[in-house]
């Protein structure tokens, strides 16, 4: 019996392991795709709901397109609302793992074929580079999935005379109940809903459970799987409370439905596949979830300013979007920080269009030491991001990000020398482009409107061939005695400022709409242009 226990828990770690490994490689093989995808297809909490179905299913993990999504939302790219049809759709996508699990691991027995798999997809993952390491991961941890279950069917079948479902809470609705609880609390220990299933659907394949006892417990598994998630937003962000909060509801209301309607749904089920047919379990666990979207997906609106107000905040903070739980994925933690980047720019370029306007605002140095603690946040969080050296796109983002951080800094740097600032808006020569760089500055500031770098960096141009013109005069100036030598300086200055200042705010957008981008090319040094940057 010792021998059989050990056979049913090395199973269910290699389950484990092998759907970490697996998952794992198909997050890296198809990333860039999953993240196009789910940008490009979650308008609406329609469409939100088949994508995320749709990735999770591919990639074999609701916990990454979760991460994903999160990642979207706190740099701005995806809507709340949006990401609640992910989560909706997310809980269809990872019933995917029990059909496979039913179908081929249960059904074929491949442990034994597996076998060999494993050692071509450990040597393919131990041997050679790049992309094929992922695609030997990915194999072997496939092989480990199967092997795995075979362990545990094998232990399983040392229980048959001891293991029955007379030893179980009885198949009543307070037995049921008391199931319920009972796969909630696996789930939230081994940290693995389809774990959980996977061993549910041995036992049932085994008569050691019921039908109607195994539905209850993937009930459990399924609101288990939620408290994973809202561990993992502790100190979080606004945002990411919000997600999380909206799928532990979700699980929860569409787990009472379902465990609700077990008595009318579990008789048909067992008559159309079996009493002790895996298959009817997944069945039952798939239309759970559907049903459940179904019932949702109309309430969406409402569901989610339920939440909001729930999980109340104010507007979102500059560095909201640097949450640690995003770490595990370096490109959601690029979301974070490319969000966090975001805000920060805005706020400069609103107060330095504030300043530059025709009215003339306050001068921005005050505003610029009330930023220097987000930059220093971003600057911490951007160090803690690790991408893997043959992940070229991700590597291309990453270098992008630290090209903003880098003019967001000297732009901060600028915003202090307000005695360079004051010739600006007084002398006749430049008042003009110093209020057309203001204009471009607040528009930039707008989120709903926003500005290109193409625009900016035709502005840039102007003002450096306009201060190149108001340079040579000041000079001429001088030579004839009409300005004073320090007045020279003073007007030289502020040419000097306004050009770099153009300079870094349009590579913050740059390199801001670089890093946005799913195949970035790679960002070019400013030591390697013609446009002056400064220090």
């Amino acid at each position: 019996m010792q021998l059989d226990i050990l056979s049913i828990l090395g199973g269910i770690g290699l389950f484990l392991f092998g759907m970490q490994s697996m998952t794992g490689a198909l997050r890296q093989l198809a990333s860039r795709q999953m993240r196009a995808f789910l940008s490009s297809f979650t308008t609406s909490p329609y469409s939100g709901a088949l994508t995320g179905a749709a990735t999770t299913a591919v990639i074999q993990s609701s916990s990454a397109t979760m991460v994903t999504v999160i990642g979207f939302v706190g740099a701005g790219l995806m809507t709340f609302p949006q990401a609640i049809g992910v989560i909706y759709g997310a809980n269809i996508g990872t019933t995917m793992t029990g059909w496979i699990v039913a179908l081929l691991g249960l059904k074929l027995k491949l442990g034994t074929i597996a076998l060999p798999g494993l050692l071509l997809g450990a040597l393919i993952a131990t041997m050679a580079h790049g992309r094929m390491v992922r695609i030997g991961r990915l194999l072997a941890g496939f092989c480990l999935v199967f092997i795995g279950l075979d362990l545990m069917q094998e232990g399983a079948a040392g229980f048959e005379g001891w293991l029955s479902p007379e030893i179980m809470p009885a198949d009543t609705f307070a037995g049921r109940g008391l199931l319920l609880l009972l796969g909630a609390a696996i789930t939230v220990v081994i940290q693995s809903s389809s774990a959980g299933v996977a061993t549910t659907l041995v036992l049932l394949g085994t008569g050691a459970i019921t039908l109607g006892q195994g539905a209850a417990l993937v009930i459990g598994m399924d609101v288990g799987t939620t408290f994973t998630a809202i561990l993992a937003t502790v100190g979080g962000s606004r945002d990411m409370r919000r997600t999380a909060i909206a799928h532990m509801a979700y699980n929860v209301v569409t787990g009472a439905v379902a465990f609700a309607l077990l008595g009318l749904v579990v008789p048909p089920l067992a008559a159309v596949f079996g009493p002790r047919e895996p298959a009817a379990l997944v069945s039952f666990h798939t239309l759970f979830n559907v049903l459940g979207v179904v019932i949702m997906l109309p309430v969406t609106a409402p569901f989610a300013r339920l939440i909001e107000q729930l999980v109340p905040g104010r507007e979102a903070a500059l560095t909201e979007g640097l949450d640690r739980s995003l770490l595990s994925d370096p490109n959601a933690a690029m979301d974070g920080a490319g969000g966090c980047a975001a805000r920060i720019m805005r706020a400069m370029f609103a107060s330095l269009g504030r300043c530059l306007s025709p009215g003339g605002g306050p001068l921005p140095s005050e505003d610029a030491l009330r930023l220097e603690p987000a930059l220093d946040d971003l600057h911490a969080y951007l160090a803690r991001i690790r991408v893997p050296a043959d992940a070229t796109d991700a590597m291309n983002r990453y270098s992008a990000l630290l090209h903003q951080y880098d003019h967001l800094t000297r732009l901060a740097h600028r915003m202090t020398r307000e005695d360079q600032m004051r010739p600006l808006r007084v002398d006749p020569g430049l008042r003009r482009p110093a209020m057309a760089f203001g204009a471009a500055l607040r528009r930039a500031s707008d989120p709903d409107r926003g500005v290109q770098a193409a625009a900016l960096e035709r502005l840039e141009r102007l003002i450096s061939g306009r201060t190149h013109r108001l340079r040579r005069s000041a000079l001429l100036r001088e030579h004839v005695g009409l300005v004073s030598v320090q007045e020279v300086f003073e007007v030289t200055d502020a040419m000097r400022w306004l050009e770099r200042a153009a300079h870094n705010a349009a590579r913050c957008v740059h390199y801001g709409e670089l890093a946005l981008s799913e195949a970035p090319a790679p960002p070019v040094s400013d030591r390697l242009e013609t446009t002056p940057a400064g220090p």
